[in-house]
């Protein structure tokens, strides 16, 4: 009878904390940190002969393909390779039939050397005119070495258009690394929203540093040939080695991986916009000039004013390092970007801040610091309405291993956060509602570890709504009439 007594003791105590933490979690004023463990796989890369770095078979094949959005609106790609033997053709043949390719488009080839490594033929090839949510099959390379692939448009920009982003950070090329991109493929993402740190080659001397970038884009090919990564740049892929000879910040990155920076009227591939469905996202350079009158202070300017939330209701930013942060690695870095750009956020209502670089998750209440200054008493962020979600999703795999070691006590802004490694999803369903998964890797199992319903900033205010409202009432009327 003790015993019984005991268990329903527990069970009543058990209750009342799970009543209390959501009674706290829904005023939003007590945050939680995961005292899950991980049993990881080493922090070390794969052996480079292992076969997710496997060479396609036949003389001078494509590897290393990847694709991503080519224009503002989603009707055109980038499609990237690398030959290694000889330039071959840059050609791809494309249709909306497998096998059969109506259409072709003809590419660039470039090469470039990083000390003593010499890099294969580097192929973009920018593919526009498609059609919006359409399925396109491609084939790159000629002969018996060519090789076929298949993508899908995104939707036609539509405030309603429904769609899942995945959104990786700091990958690197470990068995932590492959989980997380095996994972990521089974969640039904569309695209990708990378957060930065791509290969972890900065981490190797000599030539194995472009070794390491060549098989990080075999490793990740089979999702990246699929489906577009929209990619934005980390502290790893600076690469600035003076003991080399190599002080050209960004080489190996930009060499690889393109992006529509045009489209947007950036003057700079590290810092760019692109709409896709219903989102209007805004991917951020954190380690280039971001101050008052700096080229991405005043992009940046000029981009928030193009963002129509009649047209893209999800306004979405990606940058590296966290400008909320509460792990001791990499500990108020951010806080540099956060007083220049902070109060852009509140005032446009972004909807969340996607961050990398701490090797952690971390998600933030909706709160801001935007009154804070040397000389006034606002030292603390406080709850905003108006204020994004901030989500740090550093935590695919790298080899530097997990940021274990988070500040005590959480800070009131922090609402959960976990030391472990893992993926992101964000389906947006219509233009108010969008459901957010952290899934955490746990020991070869996808786990959903973080959920919550996002709110659109701008369809979600009460004047938003009463206009919401009228739109779906005239609808009715319209489809009435119709009868």
């Amino acid at each position: 009878m003790a015993g019984v007594a005991r268990m329903e003791s527990m069970l009543v105590q058990f209750v009342v904390s799970c009543l209390v933490l959501l009674s706290c979690l829904r005023n939003g004023n007590a945050g939680m940190t995961s005292s899950f463990v991980r049993s990881e796989y080493p922090s070390v890369d794969i052996p480079l002969d292992h076969k997710v770095f496997s060479v396609p078979k036949g003389h001078n094949a494509p590897q290393q393909v990847h694709i991503t959005q080519g224009d503002y609106d989603g009707k055109a790609v980038i499609i990237s390779w690398v030959t290694a033997d000889e330039p071959g053709t840059s050609k791809v043949q494309y249709g909306t039939s497998e096998k059969k390719y109506q259409f072709s488009a003809e590419g660039t080839i470039t090469n470039y050397t990083f000390y003593e490594y010499k890099s294969g033929y580097i192929h973009h090839c920018h593919v526009d005119g498609l059609e919006h949510d359409t399925k396109y099959y491609y084939k790159i390379g000629s002969g018996d070495s060519s090789r076929e692939f298949w993508f899908i448009t995104p939707p036609k920009i539509s405030p309603d258009a429904p769609y899942k982003f995945g959104i990786i950070g700091d990958l690197g090329q470990t068995f932590n690394s492959l989980s997380t991109l095996e994972h990521y493929m089974q969640s039904g993402g569309q695209a990708v929203l990378f957060l930065g740190d791509l290969s972890y080659a900065d981490r190797y001397q000599y030539n194995d540093i472009g070794i390491r970038w060549d098989s990080w884009g075999r490793f990740v090919e089979q999702s990246t040939a699929y489906q577009s990564w929209i990619w934005s740049a980390g502290n790893h892929e600076i690469d600035y080695m003076p003991y080399l000879g190599e002080v050209t910040p960004f080489k190996n990155y930009l060499q690889r991986y393109a992006t529509p920076y045009y489209a947007s009227k950036s003057s700079n591939p590290l810092w760019y916009a692109i709409r896709r469905a219903s989102a209007h996202i805004i991917v951020l350079s954190s380690y280039s000039p971001f101050v008052k009158y700096t080229p991405q202070w005043m992009w940046l300017r000029e981009e928030l004013e193009r963002v129509d939330r009649e047209k893209t209701p999800w306004l979405i930013v990606l940058m590296h390092i966290p400008i909320y942060n509460s792990n001791d690695a990499h500990y108020m870095e951010g806080e540099s970007m956060r007083s220049v750009f902070e109060s852009w956020f509140v005032h446009y209502r972004v909807d969340v801040v996607f961050a990398g670089h701490v090797h952690a998750y971390e998600r933030s209440y909706r709160i801001s610091n935007i009154h804070y200054n040397v000389t006034s008493g606002y030292q603390y962020p406080i709850p905003d309405k108006s204020a994004p979600v901030y989500i740090t999703v550093g935590d695919g795999g790298n080899q530097e291993g997990l940021a274990g070691r988070f500040r005590d006590p959480q800070p009131e802004y922090s609402a959960f956060r976990e030391a472990s490694y893992g993926h992101s999803t964000l389906e947006i369903h219509n233009r108010t509602h969008a459901l957010y998964h952290w899934n955490r890797n746990d020991d070869g199992k996808k786990m959903a570890t973080d959920a919550f319903v996002l709110h659109n900033q701008y369809w979600g205010t009460n004047h938003r709504r009463r206009k919401l409202k009228k739109h779906y009432a005239r609808k009715y009327i319209d489809r009435v009439a119709a009868y």
